[in-house]
C-alpha cells in the first residue's frame, strides 16, 4: 500500500504524509548505518589503524560506486512519476533499464582490481595502512554488483510510496553481514581470523543476501501484473537513455562530493595517524546522526516525483520544505549532543592501545564541534538536493556541490597544507563548505525552475497505450481527467531528449 494521499486531500503535502513515507525509508539507511559502525566498532577492538584505513578505503570505493549506484536508483524518480501519472505499465520497463545499467557497471567495476595498490597508494598514508587499505579495496569491489542491484530494487519499491519492502530487504543484509563480521573478523564458528579483509568479504555476502531478496520480491506475481516486472524485461534503448541523461548527473553529485572527500581524507591522513583515526570517529559519529536523514530526502524525493506526475507542484512544494523541517529538527538535536556531550559514544570505539587511544580521544571533542555546526546545513541541503532530483534537475545539484566542494574546501585545504596549518584549520574549511552549499540549494529550489520539469516521456494519445485511469490495484495515480493537462503545459517534458 502507498503512504501517499490522493492529491484532493487536505492533507496532502503534509507532515504525517511525509513522516509515514519516511519512517520506514529511515529505519532502511540506519539498517546502513548500523552495518558501518559495526565494521569499525569490530574492528577498532583489534586496531584503531583498520579503522582508519577502513575509512579511507571505502570513500575511495564510495567515489566511483556512488556514480554508479545513484544512477541505477534514480529509476525511483522514473517510478515516481510514472505512478503519479497513472501510467503503472511503464514501470517495469524504466526498473528494467537500470538493472541493465547495474549488470553492466557491476561487471565493469571489477576493472579496478588490478589497482587496489596503487589507489591505496594515492592516500600516502603509511605502508602498513594502504595494505590494509588494499586489501579492503579488493574485497568490496566484488560488493558492488549486488549493491547496485539493490539500489535498482529499492527504486521500485520507494517511488511507489511502498517503503516497508525497502527495510525488509536492508535488514536482510544488515543481518548477514553483522553476524559474518564477528565470525570473520575475530576468527569465530570455524572462520578464519580475517581482520579487515573479514569486514570486507562479511560486506560482500551480505549485499547478495539483499539483493537476491529484493530481485524475489520484485517477480512476485501481484507486480508482475500491474507494474510489468516481468513482461518489462526488453531493453529500450530511449528509455535506458533517458535514465542516464537524467541519472549520470545525480550519481556525478553523489561521486564529485565522495572525491572531493577523499582528497580531503588523504590531506587529513599526511598529519599523522592520530589525526586520521579521529576523523574516522568523528565521520562516523556524524553518520549515525545524519545517515538515517537519507531515508527522509528519499521520501520528498518520491513525493515530489508523484506530485509532479500528477500535475501538482504544489504539493511537492509543500512536502520538501515539510521534509527540510523534520531534517533540522532531527540534526539540531544531534548538534546538542556533539557540541555538549561529546565523549557519549566515544567509548565504544575503544582501542586496545591505550597511548594510540588517549590521542585520538584528544581529538574527536574538538572536531564534533565542527560537526555540530555543519550538521544542520547539511541536512537541509541533503533534503532539497532530493527535492531537486526527484524532479529531474540532476545537472544543477551536480555542477553546485563540483564548483562548491574544489573552491570552497578541497584548493583551500591543499594550500593550507603547503602552508602548515593543521587538522582543525582543515576542518574549519569542510563546515565552510557545507554552510555555503546549503544557502545555494535553498536559492535554487525557490527560483521554482523545477516546477516545470519531467524526467518520463509524455503520455501516449493513441488507443493502444491510454493512460491508466484510478483503480485499487496500484498506489497513488490521478483521474483520466488531470491526465491531458500536463500534455499542454509547456515545460511538461522537462528537456527529455
Amino acid at each position: 500500500m502507498s503512504s501517499i494521499l490522493p492529491p484532493q486531500d487536505s492533507r496532502a503535502g503534509g507532515y504525517a504524509e511525509v513522516f509515514r513515507l519516511a519512517v520506514p525509508l529511515v529505519i532502511s539507511n540506519s539498517f546502513w548505518t548500523i552495518q558501518l559502525t559495526l565494521d569499525r566498532v569490530m574492528l577498532s577492538r583489534q586496531n584503531s589503524d583498520a579503522v582508519g584505513a577502513a575509512l579511507a578505503a571505502g570513500v575511495i570505493f564510495w567515489t566511483p560506486l556512488a556514480l554508479f549506484q545513484q544512477t541505477a536508483s534514480y529509476a525511483t524518480t522514473f517510478v515516481a512519476q510514472y505512478v503519479g501519472a497513472g501510467r503503472p505499465h511503464r514501470v517495469g520497463p524504466s526498473v528494467w533499464q537500470a538493472l541493465y545499467f547495474s549488470l553492466i557497471a557491476g561487471i565493469a567495476f571489477l576493472g579496478f582490481l588490478p589497482f587496489t595498490d596503487q589507489l591505496a597508494a594515492l592516500t600516502g598514508h603509511p605502508p602498513h595502512i594502504q595494505e590494509l587499505e588494499s586489501i579492503y579495496l579488493r574485497c568490496l569491489s566484488f560488493a558492488t554488483l549486488p549493491i547496485l542491484i539493490t539500489a535498482t530494487v529499492s527504486a521500485f519499491f520507494a517511488g511507489r510510496g511502498d517503503t516497508w519492502p525497502v527495510v525488509a530487504i536492508n535488514a536482510a543484509g544488515t543481518l548477514v553481514n553483522g553476524v559474518l563480521d564477528y565470525a570473520w573478523i575475530y576468527g569465530k564458528w570455524g572462520f578464519p581470523a580475517s581482520g579487515i579483509a573479514g569486514a570486507g568479504w562479511a560486506t560482500v555476502v551480505g549485499s547478495w543476501a539483499s539483493a537476491l531478496l529484493g530481485l524475489g520480491l520484485l517477480l512476485l506475481p501481484r507486480f508482475r501484473t500491474t507494474y510489468a516486472t516481468l513482461s518489462g524485461w526488453r531493453f529500450e534503448w530511449k528509455l535506458f537513455k533517458r535514465l542516464l541523461f537524467f541519472g549520470v548527473p545525480s550519481g556525478l553529485q553523489w561521486s564529485l562530493d565522495a572525491l572531493a572527500f577523499t582528497v580531503f581524507l588523504v590531506l587529513v591522513g599526511q598529519l599523522g595517524e592520530a589525526p586520521l583515526a579521529a576523523s574516522s570517529v568523528a565521520v562516523t559519529i556524524n553518520m549515525v546522526g545524519l545517515v538515517p536523514m537519507l531515508g527522509l530526502a528519499q521520501a520528498v524525493a518520491v513525493l515530489v516525483g508523484q506530485r509532479l506526475g500528477q500535475d501538482r507542484p504544489d504539493l511537492a512544494e509543500r512536502s520538501t520544505w515539510r521534509g527540510a523541517a523534520m531534517c533540522l529538527a532531527y540534526t539540531g538535536a544531534a548538534a546538542a549532543i556533539y557540541a555538549f556531550w561529546p565523549n557519549l559514544l566515544l567509548p565504544i570505539f575503544q582501542d586496545q592501545d591505550a597511548t594510540r587511544w588517549a590521542a585520538v580521544t584528544s581529538i574527536v571533542p574538538t572536531l564534533l564541534k565542527f560537526v555540530a555546526v555543519y550538521c544542520m546545513f547539511d541536512g537541509t541541503t541533503l533534503v532539497l538536493s532530493s527535492a531537486l532530483r526527484g524532479a529531474g534537475d540532476t545537472r544543477f545539484v551536480s555542477l553546485a556541490l563540483l564548483a562548491a566542494a574544489w573552491s570552497l574546501m578541497v584548493i583551500p585545504t591543499i594550500i593550507a597544507r603547503k602552508a602548515g596549518a593543521g587538522l582543525f584549520t582543515f576542518w574549519g574549511f569542510a563546515t565552510g563548505y557545507l554552510v555555503v552549499l546549503a544557502f545555494v540549494f535553498v536559492w535554487r529550489f525557490r527560483q521554482g525552475k523545477w516546477r516545470k520539469m519531467r524526467v518520463i516521456e509524455p503520455a501516449p494519445l493513441d488507443v493502444d497505450d491510454p493512460p491508466t485511469p484510478i483503480t485499487a490495484n496500484f498506489d497513488c495515480v490521478v483521474p483520466v481527467a488531470n491526465q491531458g493537462a500536463s500534455l499542454e503545459r509547456p515545460g511538461a517534458s522537462g528537456g527529455v531528449p
